[in-house]
């Protein structure tokens, strides 16, 4: 058994439905003037490099503003952004933005799409606002990294609904064919019941910026967000939300009734690696125990390298990254493999371009929810019910409104060793 590849235009037709569903839309084509305006909010690789697919999708997409915490990056970005489409881009001084509230001038642009991908703490605050001033938007993962986050969340993708506009999340995965050429394999039965998945996430450690001399305390986190969970929620939401959303998928959207997990820090120990663990693992507990997903995400040197997911059924095993499954029926996938960055921004573009809309609210919540439970399971070394991480509204402090210039930060190093303090299993109470 095999699947070919559909043409393209099939491909994001199938997407769009696949990830959240393509609907009728106030206005296309920014309201009828030949062209969709975006403002992005951070950038940083993942900003630029979403701005860079959008723009890719055709020359009535224009750039129009951009922010981020750091005025020069913001800067740099978009020159970097308008030497590589010199037609496309409009960003004079006065729509460069920066600070904690970069997010409001962007959106004030006259922008019709809004790209966040900024430091994930502030993603489901600077989704809400957009959306609330009738922007669609694309928001990288996480898309939250604590319970109080997802709240806010909700109520972004609540005002996208009743406004019909876009809400695309970072999750890309379901928009790559072979993944979902897999996921129609496993709803078909291809390997019976689900009974135990293996999802890991090691490598080496990412994004360490190191310390800039004389830089205050306060921006050198900002600069080195995914080393303080403050600002990232640490690698569980980072990283291996991309597998327990593809999890989460697979499984038809059901979700962990309970989870439990530990981690800690070995030998990521150096003041640029903050406070966020170098190795994590977490079990998550379906109801009436029917199936177990096993997390484990790791950030060290000189070790063992995977991102990929195993899942076992009472007929048969299927290999994610390999889009194939051995048992009862084989099968593997003979299509091209995509890798669903560019593609997404593809179906979003052709959607407002046909009056539709993405909505990856059925989703988004579940899988961002499931990762801050593995995350705090970990932290705390306590097994904790889904329901109980949801109602506790745990927010890592500040919260996202709070942050001003020029504030302590949450976290210090130690004076004599210059590490920071890390969360102790056992030990530290988060809500």
């Amino acid at each position: 058994m095999s699947r070919k590849n559909s043409s393209r235009r099939h491909f994001l037709k199938t997407s769009a439905a696949l990830a959240g569903g393509l609907s009728v839309a106030r206005f296309a084509h920014a309201q009828g003037s030949g062209t969709i305006k975006i403002g992005v909010v951070g950038c940083g690789g993942r900003g630029l490099g979403a701005a860079n697919q959008a723009l890719s999708t055709g020359k009535d997409v224009r750039l129009v503003a951009v922010g981020d915490y750091f005025k020069d990056r913001a800067a740099k970005g978009a020159e970097a952004l308008k030497k590589q489409f010199p037609e496309q881009c409009d960003i004079p001084d006065d729509r460069i933005f920066d600070g904690f509230q970069n997010d409001k001038g962007v959106i004030a642009s006259g922008a019709d799409v809004i790209l966040i991908a900024c430091a994930a703490k502030f993603h489901p605050l600077y989704a809400k606002h957009a959306v609330e001033a009738g922007k669609h938007v694309f928001v990288e993962k996480p898309n939250a990294i604590d319970a109080a986050g997802i709240h806010t969340l909700e109520e972004a993708v609540t005002i996208a609904r009743e406004k019909k506009l876009s809400f695309l999340s970072g999750l890309q995965s379901r928009y790559c064919p072979q993944y979902q050429a897999l996921v129609e394999q496993v709803h078909n039965g291809a390997i019976g019941e689900v009974r135990m998945i293996q999802s890991t996430f090691l490598r080496s450690p990412y994004g360490v910026r190191g310390y800039l001399e004389g830089m205050p305390e306060l921006d050198f986190q900002v600069y080195n967000q995914y080393m303080f969970s403050w600002l990232s929620g640490d690698d569980f939401t980072q990283s291996l939300v991309h597998n327990v959303d593809r999890m989460t998928w697979l499984l038809g959207g059901k979700t962990p009734t309970h989870a439990f997990g530990m981690g800690g820090r070995a030998s990521m120990t150096d003041r640029k690696f903050g406070n966020v663990f170098d190795h994590h693992a977490a079990a998550f507990v379906y109801p009436n125990d029917t199936c177990r997903l096993y997390g484990l995400c790791r950030t060290e040197t000189g070790c063992y390298d995977s991102y990929d997911d195993l899942i076992i059924g009472s007929k048969g095993t299927a290999y994610w990254n390999n889009a194939k499954i051995v048992g009862e029926t084989n099968w593997h996938y003979e299509g091209k493999k995509l890798g669903g960055h560019a593609e997404e921004q593809i179906a979003l573009f052709d959607a407002l371009r046909k009056g539709g809309r993405i909505d990856s609210g059925d989703y988004v919540v579940k899988s961002t929810m499931m990762a801050i439970l593995g995350q705090i399971a970990s932290y705390t070394g306590k097994m904790i019910s889904w329901q109980e991480m949801y109602d506790s509204k745990f927010a890592f402090k500040p919260l996202p409104e709070e942050c001003v210039a020029g504030m302590e930060p949450p976290v210090v190093p130690d004076p004599k060793t210059g590490s920071y303090p890390v969360p102790i299993p056992g030990q530290h109470k988060w809500w």
